[in-house]
């Protein structure tokens, strides 16, 4: 057992000072009082964490949206990769993330879902960040917004490459980024519908219209909002607007102060509210490293001033971290600490279907949770009640 005691704890209700919370066999026991918790409990066994008072402890971050760090991609396949992604990724305060996979040939994405589905089978035994499951995005893309992806290798979407996918990789994943506009994108919308996949509206030139459609059919995600998407006109008012003015949407967003303008990001928490958007890194293997020539999908990526790019000048990812996205979304709005936790972890698990036992700070909920100092660096990241990090 393991009591987290004197610092701030962000619950449904609010931030609770003076608390303590409890955490035995991997969930959240109790929340109470501190000195109810301290004066009764009498087990020597028992590992007793305090904190200055003004520390906040919150729910483990979700990251939708990730395809690598420290060196490795998730498109490596390799256990080792794995690990150390997920190690990565427990220091910025993530406890769960989606594995991205990017857009390559059929054997490619084939050999990568292998890959994680073992990994998946085994990864309680190696202490990090817990892949939840995959995110598709690609190969249905617009060859028109490709971005950093490969557009070689961009198709239709095709029922039977998902279902062969999905048997493969026994259901791990979990979100599909596609373009709406594609002729088959809508009849494919409907089979992720059915099948609990989540359809995101992302790398796509769609009309106002033809995303009005997508909506309908089942889209209820978008990727990245802004980029890689067409723009706003006043006459054709595109995707994002069909985006921003959708209750049935939730929206990504990259806040590394290069994707968005702080002024963007602000008019989207205005005109979507902080119920529907996700924080998200969309990081690549040079998070956590110095500037320098890296690798994206068989592509050049040139990170300068912690900025990547293909040699044509196109965003390609980011080396953000969960924690300063959180940071940034403070200072470019005036949004309070508890809507944007939900921007980092209880949206997230809305939109996966797993609130239920992650997301929030809950009695009876998985012990996913990480303390923050009072300027937000990550000092301790726990993941079903075991701790997978601690600040030095």
């Amino acid at each position: 057992m393991v009591i987290f005691s004197n610092l701030q704890i962000l619950t449904d209700m609010g931030l609770q000072k003076n608390m303590s919370l409890v955490v035995r066999d991997k969930v959240i026991e109790s929340i109470e009082r501190v000195e109810t918790v301290l004066t009764t409990q009498t087990d020597p066994t028992v590992e007793i964490l305090e904190f200055p008072e003004n520390y906040y402890l919150v729910p483990g971050f979700i990251d939708m949206h990730i395809h690598g760090a420290a060196g490795c991609d998730v498109m490596d396949a390799t256990p080792t990769s794995f690990t150390t992604i997920r190690q990565t990724l427990a220091a910025e305060g993530t406890t769960g993330f989606l594995a991205t996979t990017m857009t390559a040939t059929p054997s490619e994405i084939e050999n990568t879902l292998s890959a994680i589905r073992d990994y998946i089978k085994i990864q309680s035994t190696v202490p990090g960040a817990a892949i939840l499951g995959v995110h598709l995005e690609g190969p249905f893309l617009s060859p028109n917004k490709v971005g950093a992806q490969r557009a070689d290798q961009i198709m239709l979407p095709q029922k039977s490459y998902l279902e062969a996918w999905q048997t493969l990789s026994e259901n791990s994943i979990k979100l599909v980024t596609l373009a709406p506009e594609l002729s088959t994108s809508l009849e494919f919308i409907r089979y992720l519908k059915e099948n609990n996949i989540i359809a995101s509206i992302g790398h796509t030139d769609a009309t106002y219209a033809e995303s009005r459609m997508a909506i309908t059919a089942g889209c209820t995600y978008a990727t990245h909002l802004f980029n890689a998407m067409r723009g706003i006109h006043q006459r054709e008012p595109g995707v994002i607007t069909a985006v921003l003015l959708s209750a049935l949407v939730t929206a990504e967003l990259i806040l590394d102060g290069v994707h968005l303008h702080p002024a963007i990001v602000e008019l989207i928490l205005k005109v979507k509210g902080a119920e529907k958007l996700v924080l998200v890194t969309d990081a690549m293997r040079a998070k956590c490293l110095q500037d320098g020539l890296y690798d994206l999908g068989g592509q050049d990526v040139i990170v300068e001033n912690h900025i990547a790019r293909l040699k044509d000048g196109t965003l390609a990812g980011s080396v953000l971290k969960m924690n300063s996205a959180l940071r940034n979304l403070l200072a470019y709005t005036d949004c309070c600490f508890s809507d944007a936790i939900k921007m980092t972890s209880e949206n997230q698990a809305k939109a996966l279907g797993i609130f239920a036992r992650k997301g929030s700070i809950a009695v009876g909920k998985d012990a996913d949770l990480v303390v923050l100092d009072n300027v937000f660096n990550v000092v301790m990241t726990v993941c079903e009640g075991k701790i997978i990090y601690r600040a030095a």
